[in-house]
């Protein structure tokens, strides 16, 4: 059974085709998604998602390049995910690719999940794009690693990878690992040990190979794990036990289904 830990299937157009959705994900073994909240607006969609079916998950947290999304505390967050299938808070972190100028709003907004996070008992699921030095800084300075977490969507070096999971935190691969040219991430997916290993799709985004540049889906995660596998010279069941067994000791709040 393969787990994907990242995914956004409230998204219309994913939502709107939800049976498709999970009949393939049973053809391919995926037994568990993460529906990853983007927005405070959109989290009740979220959530509906997650208390629809069983073996999905929600999270609740708002991206990083939602600029205009209205203020929140770390206590809403932590009201937010006192429901039962809240596994997580997030998705947060930095992004200095698509936004620039003056980004304190977004430190500080980091800060807020991070704090809620500790104090909800969540783990984290951490964005970073081009602000890996901040990244690291702000979760050292925040104590990010008494809740743990995971880096999302991992596109960084071996050294990033190194200092996240020295805080306690996962590297999750997503379909990028399966292009062409992604040599340096292939590397990283080479050499970080096995059980920090998580794999995603961030459907609808981010298709992997054979399916890059078509929408997403949770089924498709099969792809990046046979990737993964291949890289790490062992076989898509073992990638498969191991990267389940990850995402349950990470989420402790999530329950497999039967």
């Amino acid at each position: 059974m393969l787990v994907d830990s990242h995914c956004h299937i409230n998204f219309p157009d994913l939502a709107s085709n939800m049976p498709a959705l999970r009949a393939a994900m049973a053809e391919n073994a995926v037994g568990h998604a993460l529906c990853v909240s983007v927005t405070l607006k959109d989290f009740p969609a979220v959530l509906a998602v997650a208390e629809a079916h069983d073996n999905i998950f929600a999270s609740v947290g708002v991206h990083p390049d939602y600029e205009d999304e209205p203020f929140f505390t770390a206590d809403d967050l932590v009201r937010l995910a006192q429901h039962p299938k809240v596994i997580a808070i997030g998705e947060t972190g930095l992004d200095y690719f698509r936004l620039t100028g003056d980004l304190d709003w977004q430190r500080e907004r980091f800060r807020t999940h991070i704090r809620a996070a500790i104090a909800a008992d969540r783990p984290l699921i951490i964005h970073t794009r081009s602000a890996a030095e901040d990244t690291i800084r702000i979760m050292r300075e925040e104590g990010a690693e008494r809740i743990g977490g995971v880096m999302h969507c991992f596109t960084e070096s071996l050294e990033v990878a190194e200092q996240a999971m020295a805080l306690g935190f996962y590297i999750s691969f997503s379909g990028i690992v399966t292009f062409k040219n992604a040599g340096a991430l292939k590397e990283v997916a080479r050499q970080i040990p096995l059980d920090r290993v998580l794999v995603e799709t961030d459907s609808p985004y981010l298709a992997p190979i054979p399916f890059r540049g078509k929408t997403n889906q949770p089924a498709y995660v099969k792809h990046v794990a046979e990737e993964v596998a291949r890289l790490r010279g062992i076989s898509l069941e073992a990638l498969s036990e191991a990267t389940t067994r990850n995402f349950f000791t990470l989420f402790r709040q999530a329950r497999p289904c039967s």
